[in-house]
């Protein structure tokens, strides 16, 4: 759409955080909701991105705005759903499933990707079983209870990344690790495309696979600044 303000800021919200304002006026979801953010380090952000855009506004260029909206306008009001459907993750966590051959991809998958089942173990008291082979098998409803209270702790903010990395990753022990800081960006990028840079190394990227891999890489990026500006001083 066309750019349609001149300037932009930030102002405290009569209730609490702060809000984007375009011309004086409050900034609203696509919903038409208000949406004060819980620090003004991402107030800040949100504010900067609606400052970049040039004479057309492209809403793909800003992860923060999308975030902070689907926060309010999505998780809140689906808040059971979401946690539902993240934590089904764990079911068929992609860390559970290793290849029985090549021995060098098994090997890469065993040392990048047992480190984090064992921490998700002792940090959720979630132990995960791994197989080989793509067939999916049940898990230890306990570990998966586990790890379904460790989605629900999140609030809603921290939730809208968490179930956006999750996705990005197909993996919700390594979308924790990441809003954890076990994990930073790059890293839970790279422990998640595992299988498919090993394939790469082997046979080659086409564009259509080294562009969906660099959105893969922007999106998981963007979860991880999400977070961090959350916890910044408001």
């Amino acid at each position: 759409m066309k750019r349609f303000y001149t300037t932009v800021d930030i102002a405290p919200h009569a209730g609490n955080g702060f809000v984007v304002t375009l011309d004086g006026r409050t900034l609203k979801s696509p919903a038409k909701k208000p949406f004060p953010l819980p620090s003004r380090a991402l107030a800040q952000a949100v504010a900067a991105e609606w400052a970049e855009q040039g004479e057309q506004v492209a809403p793909h260029t800003m992860p923060l705005t999308l975030f902070a909206s689907t926060a309010v306008d999505r998780v809140g009001p689906e808040r059971a759903t979401i946690i539902a459907g993240t934590a089904a993750y764990a079911e068929t966590d992609l860390l559970c499933y290793r290849a029985e051959e090549p021995a060098e991809l098994a090997e890469r998958q065993a040392r990048l990707w047992q480190p984090l089942l064992d921490w998700a173990a002792l940090r959720f008291d979630a132990v995960l079983k791994v197989q080989t082979g793509l067939m999916p098998a049940p898990q230890d409803p306990q570990a998966l209870n586990a790890l379904r209270a460790a989605v629900e702790a999140h609030d809603d903010w921290r939730l809208t990344a968490l179930q956006t990395a999750t996705s990005a990753c197909g993996s919700l022990v390594v979308a924790l690790a990441l809003l954890e800081g076990r994990l930073d960006a790059e890293a839970a990028f790279e422990v998640s495309q595992l299988d498919e840079t090993w394939q790469i190394e082997k046979w080659g990227e086409d564009a259509e696979s080294a562009e969906r891999r660099a959105n893969l890489r922007v999106e998981i990026a963007a979860c991880r600044r999400f977070v961090d500006l959350l916890a910044a001083a408001a």
